[in-house]
């Protein structure tokens, strides 16, 4: 029988990925541990970048996969996937007996990880948590660490929130961001021209000059205001100018409404410089924002990975609303002319000093040490202050 601790980490999202690859890889290397990887949610959709394939050409052959998306435009559905992926994870957890289970952030299919570990007496680790950002997904981070059983956070800020909601000092740790270790290793490398390596949709880019990366999601907390939302955003880098990289948004309710807007966009306005795309590789993701004039939208790369690289930022709406930042971000309501405003604000100002708020480069290997060494209870007290 191997005596090696088996570590299944779930991955159920692009965003997911980036955020865990490098703890998968250290994982992957440590002499003590043996890597178990369950691929599930959007994660496994062509719409969604197809993550699965991703993972796969890096070498990361998944154990299990949990198709756990229910179709559809609105809350129900996220509540609807969450309980189906309880129910698939449950099955896969059973199969797979892993002495650890590490779940990522703050989603719908983190919550759904979560759950099924906890009640099959797993032991939960959890990345990011105690991070302030006054949305849903603050509600679900925080109530995944009152399931989690190793805490990996991204910095004394968020260790600190997690001694308030009555965690034990001992299952505390700070880490740093593992996105952040993937922005280390891209930050002023040499890239070759990324437009043509992944296609996409839209008028061609020119590698070599200035361009804006736009990435927004929908807001579940306001459902039904996505599609108002992402117009005006669009009308502001219309008024820009400057030719555009714009990513698809998430899977979350409202995804369809945003989809929409930017697929009519494109069939109306096909000679305007924004050129659409699905999904790059972590790597190439954190290269492309690297070399941005300005990052437009509301995700959190932007505050974690664009303020260790200095891109500026424009924050878009509430969707960040409380979570640590940087010099290198504008906040911004969804207005046109603020949205435009704010843009320009930040391509006359250029790239910022680097800001370790959420790590050093070195969570990956951090994370794979500790889930190696820390003690594995399934014990949860409340700790008094």
């Amino acid at each position: 029988m191997s005596s090696l601790r088996k570590v299944c980490i779930v991955v159920a999202s692009r965003a997911n990925y980036g955020r865990i690859k490098s703890v998968m890889s250290a994982v992957k290397a440590h002499p003590d541990l043996q890597l178990q990887i369950v691929v599930g949610a959007s994660a496994l959709l062509y719409r969604f970048g197809n993550v699965v394939e991703v993972m796969k050409a890096d070498g990361f052959e998944p154990d299990a996969s949990c198709h756990m998306v229910v179709e559809g435009n609105a809350p129900a559905s996220m509540a609807k996937s969450t309980g189906l992926g309880i129910i698939d994870l449950s099955t896969v957890f059973e199969m797979l007996k892993p002495d650890v289970v590490v779940t990522v952030a703050d989603r719908y299919e983190t919550l759904a990880t979560a759950v099924a570990a906890s009640f099959l007496n797993i032991p939960l680790a959890h990345t990011q948590g105690g991070e302030l950002t006054g949305s849903i997904d603050e509600s679900v981070r925080h109530a995944i660490t009152k399931l989690a059983h190793i805490h990996l956070t991204t910095n004394a800020e968020s260790a600190a929130i997690i001694r308030q909601m009555g965690e034990a000092e001992d299952t505390i740790h700070v880490c740093g961001c593992p996105a952040i270790d993937l922005a280390a290793e891209a930050r002023g490398a040499r890239t070759e021209d990324l437009f043509r390596a992944y296609g996409g949709v839209g008028e061609q880019l020119d590698w070599n000059k200035p361009f804006i990366v736009v990435l927004q999601h929908p807001v579940t907390t306001e459902f039904g205001q996505g599609r108002e939302q992402i117009m005006q955003t669009i009308s502001a880098v219309r008024r820009v100018g400057m030719q555009t990289v714009w990513l698809w948004p998430n899977v979350d309710a409202g995804t369809d409404d945003v989809s929409k807007a930017l697929r009519e966009f494109q069939i109306r306005h096909g000679d305007v410089p924004i050129h659409f795309f699905r999904n790059f590789r972590p790597e190439d993701y954190v290269r492309l924002i690297d070399r941005a004039a300005c990052l437009v939208g509301n995700s959190s790369s932007g505050i974690r990975e664009g303020a260790y690289l200095g891109v500026p930022v424009v924050n878009i709406g509430t969707r960040q609303n409380a979570r640590e930042r940087g010099r290198n971000v504008i906040d911004t309501l969804y207005d046109a002319g603020a949205i435009e405003a704010a843009i320009r604000t930040q391509l006359d100002h250029g790239k910022y000093p680097s800001d370790a708020i959420y790590g050093d480069g070195k969570a990956g290997v951090r994370i794979a040490n500790l889930l190696a060494t820390a003690p594995l209870s399934i014990t949860k007290e409340f700790v008094r202050a």
